[in-house]
């Protein structure tokens, strides 16, 4: 069973075209995000898997970064049967006797600069604008445990693996995100089209388990 926080409660990504090429741009210099943007974005992970586990699936969609949200909202017909499919699918979660236990975030996130841009900077006492790249991008590894109770059936643990996606504008550090599951690298591409080709990502998997070990 492949998944992540929330892939039985969100519509599956499509695998959109890659963008059209944009305005010429030198490619500007690498920048490292600081420890603080790192934890920013890992804590702001933690928390959309914690409102998740209680059950409020609602903050999938309105955390959802901007740009996918409308995408993925124009594929099924509006934002409001968005919002209609992600109750159904709580629905039918709640009717298939599976609930979500808990989720984290596992291991060093994937980081990239996206959305190629321009900043103004001092050179030689006065102002000027320089190419650069405007948002940051982290992969988060995830791991989710999910409970599986049918009647007249042994209760059930899966543990997930999976990924998400937490984007900000760089210096405000204001996290929006794009859940993992059935992502493909050519839909990061469509939105970012800096993004390598070859761009690996976490692994989405499952396996049931029983007192922490495989069966």
């Amino acid at each position: 069973m492949g998944s992540t926080l929330v892939a039985q409660v969100q519509p599956a990504a499509p695998v959109a075209p890659a963008a059209p090429a944009g305005p010429e741009y030198d490619t500007p210099a690498a920048e490292t995000p600081s420890p603080e943007v790192i934890a920013s974005a890992r804590a702001a992970v933690e928390s959309l898997g914690a409102q998740v586990v209680l059950g409020k699936y609602e903050v999938a969609i309105d955390r959802m970064y901007p740009a996918w949200k409308k995408r993925m909202a124009e594929r099924v017909g509006g934002i409001e049967k968005l919002n209609a499919q992600l109750a159904n699918k709580a629905n039918d979660m709640q009717r298939n006797g599976m609930s979500i236990l808990s989720f984290k975030q596992q291991g060093q996130p994937i980081v990239r600069e996206v959305s190629l841009g321009r900043k103004t900077v001092t050179a030689n006492g006065r102002s000027v604008q320089i190419d650069a790249f405007t948002k940051w991008m982290l992969i988060f590894p995830t791991v989710t445990r999910v409970k599986v109770t049918m009647q007249n059936e042994p209760v059930r643990e899966i543990e997930l693996t999976g990924f998400q996606v937490a984007i900000s504008e760089k210096g405000k550090n204001e996290w929006t995100f794009i859940d993992g599951s059935g992502l493909k690298v050519a839909d990061l591409r469509s939105l970012f089209s800096n993004l390598p080709e070859d761009l690996k990502l976490p692994v989405i998997g499952g396996r049931e388990i029983k007192s922490g070990a495989e069966r």
